[in-house]
């Protein structure tokens, strides 16, 4: 998401640094520019002209003309813009001072609502929360089954309806009763959805909320959609109310309009975003953070947070031992891009680096490494526990063994225990004493 409004962005401003003098003229040809790349990322024109304004009043000011850096200086005002402009704060779910909390969930079929039941469901669990979930749809074939079934994976009981003809609001009622009897800490309620907006789901979605009175009501939408899941928003908050939105897809090539919208037009802020299918892919939503990789700043933040959560304590002083004791083998370096994999894709990674929108344009778009990755998995798998152990036990029949298993040439093992045998030094050398001069030498003897 949002690589073509970056890649725009990097490349108005880094004209914008080449001026050593910034006049009114330049700033407003540059500011065409940043217009015209927000409508084609299908951002609200209403909200690009107020944006745009906003811009030029402080970028002409006389404090950042006659600055010694003016470029940078218009920068700066134009992150401030889009950080105000998506939310300023990061805006999570609260829990309640009294047990439970009640999120009720809405949005239309198509858009994710009952998986992102379950990633909310993970999320406060891994928060040491009891949650229960609460199967609210009862028209869309198989919703209760999925929701019961993302319950058994995480081990979170799902609250049913007594009967298919059961009211939807009584459902709620006693599954919000349940959660106090019980003694849950998080209750969600996987509402139901149309394949349109109508007055028969906003009428259920209504009773829903009256009888249950939630702490919580986050609208689901396809940030896909662009601007229709913007007016989609809108008319939920005028007919049922919001308190949040979660953006789903965002993984994919949505062009942002969406996440810079959605704030500006309905006053609710987005809280969660939807990075892939799995049920880890959900992240607290930073308007500070999603600016600074709007204009190829990067996210180092999010990406140390999602390494965190991918290697633990124990794993990473694990890795450290084998490392500096000379054990690291083939079956821990196939473990480590396990780990890495955890994090995202090389493309997301990139995206989250200072400067990894130009990065990925080098690598030529397409030319991520994720097929390389699976083939090193593949010839580390079609390997015996042994040879995975102890690569030097690796010969001639041996090798073509695990280039039949894997599909893959005898060429390609050879190139794998040299890609091996080079990390496992570099990284010895960054992980000893000294590693820094080690590491030099070894580069300058490349």
């Amino acid at each position: 998401m949002l690589d073509t409004l970056s890649r725009k962005f990097d490349q108005i401003l880094k004209t914008l640094r080449g001026h050593g003098v910034l006049t009114e003229q330049n700033i407003s040809e540059a500011l065409k520019e940043v217009r015209l790349a927000l409508l084609e990322a299908d951002v609200n024109f209403r909200i690009v002209k107020d944006f745009i304004e906003r811009v030029r009043v402080k970028a002409v000011g006389q404090d950042v003309l006659q600055s010694l850096a003016p470029g940078q200086q218009v920068i700066k005002i134009v992150w401030d813009e889009l950080r105000d402009l998506m939310g300023h704060e990061q805006s999570g779910v609260k829990l309640a001072s009294e047990p439970p909390t009640v999120i009720m969930m809405v949005g239309l079929q198509g858009a994710g609502k009952t998986t992102t039941c379950g990633k909310l469901a993970r999320l406060f669990k891994n928060q040491g929360k009891r949650v229960l979930l609460v199967a609210a749809d009862p028209r869309r074939p198989a919703a209760v089954e999925q929701l019961a079934s993302l319950g058994a994976t995480l081990d979170a009981p799902v609250h049913r309806a007594v009967s298919a003809q059961a009211d939807v609001a009584q459902t709620c009622r006693d599954g919000v009763a349940r959660g106090c009897e019980q003694g849950f800490d998080v209750v969600v309620l996987d509402t139901g959805g149309r394949l349109h907006i109508d007055d028969a789901l906003m009428g259920e979605l209504a009773a829903v909320k009256q009888a249950v009175t939630p702490h919580e009501v986050l609208l689901v939408a396809d940030a896909m959609t662009g601007q229709d899941a913007v007016t989609m928003a809108e008319q939920f908050e005028s007919k049922v109310g919001l308190t949040g939105v979660i953006l789903t897809k965002v993984e994919g090539d949505a062009r942002g309009g969406a996440v810079l919208s959605i704030r500006a037009v309905t006053g609710k802020p987005v809280k969660y975003l939807g990075v892939g299918e799995k049920l880890e892919a959900l992240e607290p939503f930073h308007p500070d953070r999603m600016a600074s990789r709007i204009l190829g700043m990067g996210d180092v933040l999010s990406l140390v947070e999602r390494a965190q959560e991918a290697f633990s304590k124990e794993q990473a002083e694990s890795f450290q031992k084998k490392l500096t004791s000379k054990t690291f083998t083939l079956e821990d370096f196939r473990d480590q891009i396990g780990q890495v994999n955890k994090v995202g894709s090389m493309e997301e990674i990139l995206g989250m680096l200072p400067g990894g929108q130009r990065l990925k344009d080098m690598a030529g778009g397409g030319g991520m490494p994720e097929q390389e990755i699976a083939r090193t998995v593949a010839i580390i798998n079609s390997m015996t526990p042994r040879e995975r152990r102890d690569h030097t036990v690796l010969g001639g029949s041996r090798k073509k063994r695990i280039a039949r298993g894997s599909g893959t040439s005898v060429q390609d093992v050879n190139r794998l225990i040299k890609q091996f045998l080079g990390a496992r030094t570099m990284m010895k050398a960054v992980s000893g004493g000294g590693g820094k001069r080690q590491l030099a030498q070894m580069l300058r003897s490349l």
